[in-house]
């Protein structure tokens, strides 16, 4: 079950700084991660001339030496520092801390907590919430007179990070209050951003028509900047699906290897009448397209994606008749 402890963490950090550090956990984390990041500002001893550069908190108790709990929260640092420290998390800083898939293993909720405790999962060393359909993760701290959260959002690649020269607000989380507004702007801000896409070498390769099993109908043509357009058609198909959910852009990869992407905001789950459709699996897609054949046009191509193989081309434009 989840379980929090200062405890833990204060012999966690001293085992590992036994194995790894010779016993000295403070210089380890000075050299293999304060100095690599240039947190310049960040340290454990509060000095003279830190302390005279400090925040002056509400300080109903002065600040002491939690000795040997140190590693369980006796730090001092700012907002820029530990900005630093985020970017790592999120893959956007300059300089290399982290192999990829230990990040993601660190990112990665590992136990899913009861309703009692203050967070729904738990990771490492994070409390996770859910908000808005994603996952917030956050480490909080508090001491007399201060308090602190480092908080990520991975799949937004935004962070949110306040200290406080007092206690927390009463009436509310103010990381949560501000991911509020956050979360929305940036998915606006995305969703209205122009997407870069790039044009096949040569596409007269895939230009064309294309059915699926004579049930499902594709005309791929050369649109804006060379970008290759494919549209949906066929019985029934413009009368049911607007034309802008049925026309998609294919980004070109690599080889013969397209992305699918919408061009506009377009709805998770398009309804149909009592029918339904997912938008929201479609985009992102690959299309991986057949090698070409003597007449140098590829035949076909599979979405492995999608579950959708041996989508083939037909000579010409399909005539319906009702």
């Amino acid at each position: 079950r989840c379980h929090y402890s200062n405890l833990a963490f204060s012999l966690m950090a001293h085992v590992l700084a036994d194995h790894a550090a010779e016993g000295q956990y403070q210089r380890w984390i000075s050299e293999n991660i304060l100095d690599r990041l240039g947190m310049e500002d960040t340290g454990f001893d509060i000095t003279p001339p830190i302390r005279s550069q400090m925040a002056v908190g509400l300080q109903p108790a002065p600040l002491y030496d939690l000795g040997w709990y140190r590693p369980s929260g006796q730090m001092y640092s700012t907002a820029a520092d530990l900005a630093k420290l985020a970017m790592v998390f999120l893959g956007t800083y300059h300089r290399r801390l982290l192999e990829p898939d230990t990040v993601k293993t660190m990112l990665t909720p590992l136990f899913k907590c009861s309703t009692e405790y203050f967070a729904n999962k738990t990771g490492t060393p994070w409390e996770i919430n859910e908000q808005l359909g994603y996952d917030v993760i956050r480490k909080d701290g508090d001491l007399d007179g201060y308090s602190a959260t480092f908080s990520l959002i991975p799949e937004l690649r935004l962070s949110f990070i306040v200290l406080m020269a007092g206690p927390r607000p009463q009436g509310g989380d103010i990381v949560t209050q501000t991911y509020e507004y956050l979360i929305p702007a940036m998915e606006t801000a995305f969703r209205e951003a122009e997407k870069s896409l790039i044009p096949a070498p040569s596409p007269g390769p895939y230009v064309g028509y294309y059915t699926y099993s004579n049930l499902t109908f594709y005309e791929i043509k050369v649109g804006p900047g060379g970008v290759l357009v494919m549209q949906q058609f066929g019985p029934h198909v413009e009368e049911l699906i607007p034309e802008k959910y049925r026309t998609i852009k294919l980004h070109h990869l690599e080889d013969r290897v397209f992305q699918v992407v919408f061009d506009k905001e377009f709805p998770c789950v398009l309804h149909l009448g009592s029918a339904s459709i997912s938008l929201e699996t479609q985009n992102g897609q690959l299309f991986n397209f057949y090698p070409f054949d003597r007449k140098g046009l590829s035949p076909g191509f599979d979405a492995p994606g999608l579950n959708t193989y041996n989508v083939v081309r037909v000579l010409r434009k399909p005539v319906f008749y009702s």
